[in-house]
């Protein structure tokens, strides 16, 4: 019996320094007030999206729900506004893997919403599930969608600077390696799949490193986001039905709650202070290091102009003409970090106010030196 209590003990123990180590998220505190700002946050109709947007509705933003199902959005805009006590929680239709459907949500929210202070791309899938399509759907919807997404909104951010954007990532990134000669080529096969989804992670981190750069000097910081290990729909989505009664037990015990995940993306949209840092990718709500692969400036200059042609933007298309800025309202303020008067959260399944401190300080990029860029086979 004794031994028995004694391994039960070490057991415990053993969790307990795991699940405040490894699983359990510190906490975002960030801007407190979000009175008269706009966030965006893709995927956010469940899990870490649906958290995300929770606690900037918490914190008086206008949050705006992009999702691709109507009924699962409004559903969650409904739920955010009456846990948050704001009811300025709305749905629009997003579909990442359609690129006509990213231009009209562009569209429908430049002539409807005249303020963008924070876009958090959130939005992902894992798998392509049973939907077979021409081109590469797991760099579509992870990677190509919130690229033009935020090219379309360039011009608003810009405007209503400084503002952010977070761009929702995973350590799976580390298992990634861009092939430019076959990105868009679609993905068979589940082994396929897991190396599509690390090398859209890639990208993601990739191009958040890029934006930072053709954004220095405009007061619109980006910031690649790792969650953790989350137990959100993203995980269980694609495991066999007979295993998830097995599976579940387990998540709960070993994986963080999506209010968990949502942390670091929080961190990166309000934490004062991390300008400086725009490009570089965070973890647990501190900067983390990447591999060589991830910091690669000539690779990540490459994707972004190989993802301007899976995007159909026109080589002389530029952001400043997608939009004419509409005037802002000259008694609200634009910046993020000012409070503005008092206005009356993973991924979606593909299938007491006070006054914050300034924001608006100079954006420099710290250089890394580039590696030598592959051949292509």
């Amino acid at each position: 019996m004794e031994a028995l209590l004694l391994g039960v003990g070490l057991l415990l123990g053993a969790y307990v320094l795991v699940y405040y180590n490894l699983v359990k998220a510190p906490p975002c505190r960030g801007i407190a007030s979000l009175r008269g700002r706009t966030a965006v946050v893709t995927g956010a109709n469940s899990g870490i999206g649906k958290m995300t947007a929770l606690e900037l509705a918490r914190r008086g933003a206008r949050v705006v729900l992009a999702c691709r199902s109507r009924e699962r959005g409004e559903a969650a805009a409904f739920d955010l506004r009456q846990e948050s006590g704001n009811n300025e929680v709305i749905f629009m239709a997003l579909d990442l893997a359609s690129l006509a459907s990213v231009r009209a949500f562009a569209t429908a929210f430049l002539s409807s919403e005249p303020r963008l202070d924070i876009l958090i791309h959130n939005a992902g899938i894992s798998s392509c599930g049973r939907t077979r399509e021409p081109f590469n759907l797991l760099l579509r919807v992870n990677h190509v969608g919130p690229f033009l997404l935020t090219h379309l909104l360039l011009p608003r951010l810009k405007t209503c600077a400084p503002s952010r954007v977070v761009v929702v990532s995973s350590a799976a990134h580390r298992r990634g390696r861009l092939d430019f000669t076959r990105l868009d080529r679609p993905v068979v096969g589940w082994r396929q799949e897991l190396r599509a989804y690390a090398d859209s992670k890639l990208a993601n981190v990739l191009f958040t490193r890029e934006l930072a750069t053709q954004l220095e000097g405009t007061g619109v910081t980006c910031y690649a986001a790792h969650p953790g290990p989350v137990n959100s729909e993203l995980f269980l989505r694609h495991v066999p039905r007979w295993l998830r009664p097995l599976l579940c037990p387990l998540a709960w015990l070993v994986l963080r709650a999506p209010r968990g995940g949502a942390q670091t993306p929080l961190y990166c949209a309000l934490q004062e202070g991390i300008e400086p840092l725009s490009g570089r990718y965070f973890a647990n709500c501190h900067v983390e290091e990447v591999p060589p692969a991830a910091r690669d400036d000539r690779a990540a200059h490459r994707l972004w102009e190989a993802s301007k042609r899976l995007a159909g933007l026109e080589p002389g298309e530029d952001a400043e003409s997608d939009e004419e800025p509409q005037p802002v309202d000259p008694g609200v303020p634009s910046s993020l970090s000012s409070p503005h008067p008092e206005e009356p959260a993973a991924s979606e399944p593909y299938t007491s106010p006070q006054s914050s401190p300034d924001l608006s300080k100079v954006t420099r990029r710290i250089p890394v030196k580039a590696e030598p860029e592959p051949q292509a086979s």
